[in-house]
Order: structure tokens, then C-alpha cells, then sequence
């Protein structure tokens, strides 16, 4: 597989008209979901917000001793 300028230009149209690397990878077809990520980082293509959620509050519970052997 070999980045052609139209594989490049799909691949920047997708990327910016929202699509998943993976919807981009199966759209491309021999190019894997990390492929796709790589190459829109080395384009500078925009980054997308991370998909998992940081906690508001962090766990202030303090965890019980641990038992001491017998």
C-alpha cells in the first residue's frame, strides 16, 4: 500500500468530515485503523478529542490497612 495524493485526499476529507480512522481504514482498504492515525498526524491534520471522559472528582477514600499475617 502506498499513499497516493488520492488516497491522501480521502483520507483528509474523512478526517475532517468527522469519520473514525477505523471507518477510514475499511473505507481505504489495506491500510490499518493506526495507519490512518499516523499519516493524519504526520499531514497535522486537527486532533480529536479524546473519546474517554476524565473523572470530575478523584477518590478521596482512604483504603483499609492492610491484614497483618497470623
Amino acid at each position: 500500500m502506498s499513499w497516493t495524493d488520492e488516497r491522501i485526499a480521502q483520507l483528509t476529507k474523512m478526517w475532517e468530515g468527522g469519520a473514525t480512522a477505523s471507518q477510514i481504514a475499511e473505507e481505504l482498504g489495506d491500510v490499518s485503523r493506526n495507519a490512518v492515525i499516523g499519516k493524519a498526524h504526520r499531514l497535522g491534520l486537527k486532533a480529536r478529542p479524546s473519546p474517554v471522559k476524565a473523572s470530575d472528582k478523584k477518590d478521596t477514600k482512604k483504603k483499609a490497612a492492610p491484614a497483618k499475617p497470623a
